[in-house]
């Protein structure tokens, strides 16, 4: 049976920090995902391809922060019921999170799918990548209840202290990705499409692997599937601590596309520059994701055992940068 990662005894630096750092490299695997996928069309495309997984993937990133932002609601929630010692309202978390999160895959899926062709016009996608970034979104939007899973799926294992579960997942994941993309993009010559295909297919298996992990090792709490319904109390807690965070990332992801937009109005060359450039820069932003990811199970949980000084601690704690000492 998986334990608890359990933050409210003990000291606080070290747990924290080796927390964060399984965080980071998933979030580090993460971003690789659309790395190689510029870096592989990149090299057996052109560059319209570039140009279409770059504006197609930013495109995307709006339904990603948006599934991301609201789980976080989930891991908060789960947190403070840990941090209680309240085992029964944990299952009855998870099993809110899992409808709550399949409804609203499907609203995003039908929603993106419908929407494709005014969004990339919108987006200025150049003449010669349109229908490629049209494609690349579409088959990516049928792969969004993978990853509305994978986030859910995250958010119980950060609930409950585990970050290296996610990581070993992540990492499956990535390689899943990076043989799809040579065998669909450098053999087979699918070019954005088969970009699209091959990270689907790596989200698929992450959300396979996350189960068949759940279902070997257990959780530290009892869950069965009569705790699978739709708990009015808990749907609507996930939504007002989540949104606040969609809504922060969704703001900053629409500035990013405001910028690609006008990037892509000056041709495909300047649009598939840009999105290279861009994801190299979205390196830098994953150290202080994880830190508050991290942070957020750790608050959460002390918040839950009425420990609001040791809550404080740690996160004066996380904003310093961490030094030898501290571990």
């Amino acid at each position: 049976m998986a334990s608890i990662n359990n933050f409210t005894e003990g000291k606080i630096a070290g747990p924290l920090v080796r927390f964060t750092i399984p965080l980071l490299l998933a979030f580090c695997l993460q971003s690789l995902y659309g790395a190689v996928d510029l870096m592989v069309v990149g090299q057996f495309g052109v560059p319209a391809d570039v140009s279409a997984v770059s504006t197609g993937s930013q495109m995307m990133q709006m339904v990603l922060v948006v599934v991301a932002g609201l789980s976080m609601g989930a891991t908060i929630l789960l947190g403070q019921a840990v941090g209680a010692g309240r085992s029964k309202e944990s299952g009855s978390l998870i099993g809110t999170s899992i409808t709550f999160f399949i409804g609203l895959a499907l609203i995003l899926t039908a929603l993106m799918l419908l929407v494709t062709v005014p969004f990339t016009r919108l987006m200025q996608a150049p003449k010669e990548a349109f229908d490629k970034t049209v494609t690349y979104v579409r088959i990516c939007s049928v792969g969004t209840l993978f990853i509305t899973a994978y986030n859910v799926i995250g958010s119980i294992f950060r609930g409950i202290g585990d970050s290296r579960t996610p990581l070993f997942t992540v990492a499956v994941a990535t390689v899943v990705n990076i043989i799809g993309d040579l065998v669909l993009v450098a053999v087979f010559h699918m070019a954005a499409a088969g970009a699209a295909i091959a990270t689907v297919a790596a989200q698929g298996v992450s959300v396979v692997l996350s189960l068949l992990l759940v279902r070997r090792q257990g959780l530290p709490f009892s869950f069965d599937k009569t705790d699978v319904r739709l708990d009015k109390r808990h749907a609507l807690d996930i939504v007002k601590l989540g949104m606040p965070i969609a809504l922060q990332d969704g703001l900053v992801s629409i500035s990013f596309l405001v910028i690609a937009a006008i990037v892509n109005s000056l041709g495909v060359m300047v649009s598939a520059g840009v999105g290279v450039a861009e994801r190299v820069c979205g390196f830098i932003m994953l150290v202080p994701s994880a830190f508050s990811q991290a942070l957020s199970t750790f608050v959460a949980q002390n918040t839950g055992a009425n420990k609001p000084q040791r809550a404080m601690r740690g996160t004066i704690i996380a904003m310093a940068s961490p030094s030898p000492s501290m571990l």
